[in-house]
C-alpha cells in the first residue's frame, strides 16, 4: 500500500478494499455528509474537474503512479459500444410482422423500448477499463483477497499463476482467455480462524480427558461430509462487497478464474465497478481533466518501460 493512511476518515476516499474504514468512508461518499455535488458549488471548473479525479484515481488504482497512469492506462478515446451492421428496428418490425413471427416482434419491441428508456451506453467509465485488466485488480474482483493491495501482495510474492505458470509481475495486463490461479493456502478466508482452532482443540482436549463419558457419534455421515468441505471465513462488513463481474469466470473450488473478455458497456449498465455513477458527473469531469491533460509522446525509452501488456 503506497499510502498507509488510505482509509482515513477526514479525505474519506473509498479504495478497493473490504475494510470496515472503508465501508464508512463509502458510506460517507455515498449518502453521508461528503456527497459531492456540483450542482450548486461556488468551485470553478478547474476545481470540479481536479476534485472528480482525485476521486475516480483513490479508488481505481491509487497505487499507480499518476504519470504511469496517464501514459499506459487510460485510453485515446473512449471506445463506441454502439451496436455495427444493424437492421433498422423499423424494417425489423415490419419482416417479423408480414411473416407472423408474433414472439420474435414482441421480443424486438421490448427491446426497443427499453433501449429507449435507458439512454445511451455509460461510456465514461471505461477510461477504467485498463486498470481492470490488471492482474492484480482481477484477483480482487474475484473475491481472491479482501483487499487489492492484499493481492499484490500475493503476486509479487509468487502465490499466483498465469496459465499454469508462476508469475510476479502485478502490473501484467490480462488478454481474453488468460486464466489465474491463487495458491489456497495463501487465501485467508480459506483459513480457519483463531477462534475455531481454539475452539477445536479445547473440544479435542475434554474428549480426551474422559474417554469413558464419550458417546457414540449419531450423525457420522453428516461429519464426514462437514469435514471434506473447504472452510470458509469472511471477514465481518463483507457482504456490500461481494460480487463478479461480467468478464470473469470463477471457479472457487481450484481457487482460479478466466478473465473472458474486456469490459464494456450498454445502454443504462457499465461492466466496470465504480463506487460512482456510471454515467454520472464526477465520471464526466474526471474524463474532461484528463482528456486535456495527457502525455502524448512515447520515446522508444520510454516504450521500454510499459507494463507487460498481453493484448
Amino acid at each position: 500500500m503506497r499510502d498507509a493512511n488510505a482509509f482515513a476518515f477526514r479525505r474519506a476516499l473509498p479504495r478497493m478494499s473490504w475494510s470496515v474504514r472503508n465501508l464508512f468512508n463509502l458510506w460517507q461518499r455515498s449518502l453521508g455528509n461528503n456527497v459531492i455535488t456540483f450542482n450548486n458549488t461556488s468551485k470553478s471548473l478547474f476545481q470540479q474537474r481536479w476534485t472528480a479525479k482525485a476521486l475516480m484515481r483513490a479508488y481505481h488504482g491509487d497505487f499507480i503512479n499518476e504519470k504511469i497512469f496517464k501514459r499506459w492506462y487510460l485510453p485515446a478515446t473512449l471506445p463506441d459500444v454502439r451496436p455495427r451492421n444493424r437492421t433498422p428496428i423499423s424494417d425489423t418490425l415490419a419482416l417479423d410482422d408480414y411473416a407472423g413471427r408474433n414472439e420474435q416482434l414482441e421480443r424486438a419491441i421490448r427491446r426497443k423500448e427499453e433501449e429507449d428508456r435507458k439512454g445511451l451506453a455509460p461510456v465514461g467509465s471505461l477510461m477504467m477499463a485498463e486498470v481492470e485488466r490488471r492482474i492484480d485488480v482481477f484477483i480482487f474482483r474475484c473475491c481472491f483477497t479482501h483487499s487489492v493491495y492484499e493481492a499484490r501482495r500475493l503476486v509479487i510474492h509468487g502465490h499466483v499463476l498465469l496459465n499454469g505458470r508462476k508469475h510476479t509481475n502485478a502490473n501484467t495486463r490480462l488478454a481474453p482467455g488468460d486464466m489465474v490461479s491463487v495458491d489456497p493456502a495463501s487465501i485467508s478466508f480459506l483459513q480457519e480462524s483463531a477462534k475455531v482452532k481454539d475452539d477445536r482443540t479445547q473440544s479435542t482436549d475434554n474428549d480426551a480427558a474422559d474417554p469413558a463419558e464419550q458417546s457414540p457419534p449419531e450423525n457420522v455421515d453428516e461429519e464426514n461430509s462437514t469435514e471434506k468441505l473447504t472452510p470458509f471465513n469472511l471477514p465481518p462488513y463483507a457482504s456490500p462487497f461481494i460480487f463478479l463481474p461480467a468478464y470473469a469466470e470463477v471457479s472457487f473450488p481450484t481457487c482460479s478464474a478466466v478473465y473472458v473478455r474486456h469490459p464494456t458497456a450498454r445502454p443504462g449498465y457499465s461492466e466496470i465497478p465504480t463506487p460512482y455513477d456510471a454515467d454520472g458527473e464526477i465520471v464526466r469531469l474526471a474524463w474532461e481533466w484528463y482528456s486535456k491533460r495527457r502525455p502524448r509522446n512515447r520515446s522508444k525509452a520510454q516504450m521500454a518501460r510499459m507494463p507487460e501488456n498481453r493484448h
